[in-house]
């Protein structure tokens, strides 16, 4: 059973009806749903305060404070669904690898995978391990009733940048000699990675998240042959562990407009797009029987209400003749973002796109 008391495998019924949950189903709609990735976080003061002398792996451990967070671009901007509080480093701390958050830096890991016996620090992941995560999502939903709750978990090549790199890379360069030069070893680790993806995103569905999103942020530095041969059976495992529970799974990259095909076949319901691609192109590259999300350039928000208005309506007009549609950014919300600058786009979007 999941926090919510429905079967696992069954939609909450106080959010199965929503605009988000019936857009990702590729369902007519009253309007294009509305949710930014980090809506949670660093542009709204409200965040910087709870969080003000906490850091931040420690308040993903906090159910309370996740509740609060969550919450809060819910309440300022209407948003059509909560995306849950974390960060994809989360369950690899969680198994006990020894890494750290440096603000300014990123995810820096003390012991790099490079070799087989690095992968002793991989173990699988229990609910156990995140109960601080099932905790939480129990209060979300009792607090958010019908507004969806998204899950999300970094997927397993990204993550595996991160690991073999030692911290964030701008040239990828010891995860794709691995990848080259040692392939099997690459698939083993992409492979217990998925494992320990797939048992993350399992505890956020059975504890009543409505949708989940896979992100696999650094995949656009890779070559379309490369994706496929060494990434998508890892982010297909992943999916395929998760599909019983009839919860609609979304996969988003940043510079993946050459992977969009791709990244569809690896078993999405929804391919997140970011803002290079034009949406009605992106339908042509992904083929039918996808909802699509995005894809406003985030620094349009910079620019001013008229601009900002006229751009989003170029995004609306473009994924006119989607299945289905939901609007986002091209990626996540920026830090100097004026919070009132989402909460005029979320309201515009609807008005814009009521049917």
């Amino acid at each position: 059973m999941s926090a919510n008391g429905s079967p696992a495998g069954q939609q909450p019924t106080a959010t199965y009806d929503s605009v988000f949950l019936k857009a990702c189903r590729r369902e007519p709609v009253p309007h294009t749903p509305v949710w930014f990735m980090r809506q949670a976080g660093r542009s709204l003061p409200e965040y910087l305060k709870v969080r003000e002398g906490i850091p931040m792996l420690e308040s993903c451990t906090r159910p309370e404070l996740v509740t609060e967070i969550t919450l809060q671009p819910v309440r300022r901007h209407n948003v059509d669904a909560a995306i849950y509080y974390s960060d994809i480093v989360v369950p690899l701390k969680a198994i006990g690898v020894d890494l750290d958050i440096k603000p300014g830096v990123g995810p820096v890991v003390a012991h790099p995978i490079r070799t087989r016996a690095d992968l002793a620090q991989l173990r699988d992941l229990t609910p156990e391990d995140v109960s601080y995560v099932t905790e939480a999502i129990g209060l979300l939903t009792a607090e958010l009733g019908p507004t969806p709750l998204i899950g999300f978990a970094g997927a397993p090549f990204t993550l595996a940048s991160y690991l073999v790199e030692g911290g964030p890379s701008r040239t990828y360069e010891n995860a794709k000699s691995m990848m080259y030069g040692d392939p099997e070893l690459w698939a083993d680790l992409l492979d217990r990675l998925a494992d320990i993806t797939a048992a993350f995103l399992k505890v956020q569905i059975e504890a009543g998240a409505s949708a989940v999103q896979l992100f696999d942020s650094w995949a656009g530095a890779l070559a379309p042959a490369d994706y496929r041969r060494s990434v998508l059976p890892a982010s297909a495992k992943v999916f395929d562990a998760v599909s019983g529970y009839g919860v609609p799974r979304i996969h988003f990259g940043v510079g993946t407009g050459e992977l969009l095909q791709l990244m569809g076949e690896a078993g999405a319901d929804v391919v997140g797009v970011d803002w290079r691609v034009p949406l009605d192109e992106a339908v042509r590259r992904i083929g039918p029987g996808k909802a699509l999300q995005g894809n406003l350039d985030p620094t349009v928000l910079f620019a001013g209400k008229d601009v900002v208005e006229t751009k989003a309506r170029e995004v609306l007009d473009a994924a006119a003749g989607l299945e289905g549609h939901v609007f986002n950014l091209g990626h996540g919300v920026m830090p100097s973002t004026d919070p009132d600058a989402l909460t005029r786009l979320v309201e515009f979007v609807h008005t814009e796109s009521a049917r």
